[in-house]
């Protein structure tokens, strides 16, 4: 992280934001890109202060996300990630069929905790039927496992790199504090900005071609 650091006082590193400037605006134009091609994101971020602002930006733009816990193999086993997702749609229809109400207490506790589990951990992905076209991750140490499956996968890769981290592992590192809600949500805006505009654009023009086509 040395290029992106300004200067260490009382030992703490300031980071450049002169830097991170450009970094934010590379991620942009790149998230704009994906965008704008019809591919999705996949925005992670499992800290306690990142998680509600990561399925808030998500949400906004249309976009995938996991904020609570990465299972591993999301992205190299999407296989047995979409059973699971199977199993859940599964426990959900036995809670409005008339049999749900005949069973017995311990069964009905044993089903609810396991959809509540399921839910929590994969209502982000559940309509992610491939592999996404590009990750935003919040602090890359933390989720190490994401980054490396994407790594292994070619999956290109935005995230917020903080001074203990290491921007060679992703694609676009963008400099910041990863730990700050505040930051966390000010980059994540922009990152949702540019993924809505190019996705609202692309919409406008396939439905100025198919008028075309009509008439």
């Amino acid at each position: 992280m040395k290029p992106f650091i300004f200067e260490q006082r009382n030992s703490i590193y300031i980071i450049n934001l002169s830097e991170t400037v450009k970094q934010l605006q590379a991620a942009t134009d790149f998230l704009a890109n994906v965008a704008r091609n019809g591919g999705k994101v996949l925005f992670i971020g499992c800290k306690k202060q990142a998680q509600e602002a990561v399925k808030e930006a998500a949400q906004a733009c249309g976009q995938l996300y996991v904020n609570q816990r990465w299972l591993g193999g999301t992205l190299t086993n999407l296989t047995t990630i979409r059973k699971s997702v199977g199993r859940l749609s599964y426990l959900e229809q036995i809670e409005k069929s008339p049999e749900y109400s005949q069973m017995g207490k311990q069964e009905l506790s044993a089903l609810r905790r396991e959809a509540e589990k399921l839910r929590r951990n994969l209502e982000g992905i559940r309509t992610m039927e491939r592999l996404p076209d590009a990750l935003v991750v919040i602090d890359t140490t933390r989720e190490s496992i994401a980054v490396a499956e994407a790594r292994r996968l070619n999956i290109p890769t935005v995230a917020i790199v903080d001074t203990n981290a290491d921007p060679d592992l992703v694609t676009y590192p963008i400099a910041g504090n990863d730990d700050a809600i505040r930051a966390i949500r000010v980059i994540l805006q922009k990152l949702v900005d540019a993924i809505y505009t190019a996705t609202h654009e692309a919409n406008k023009e396939t439905t100025v071609g198919l008028a075309a086509v009509a008439e």
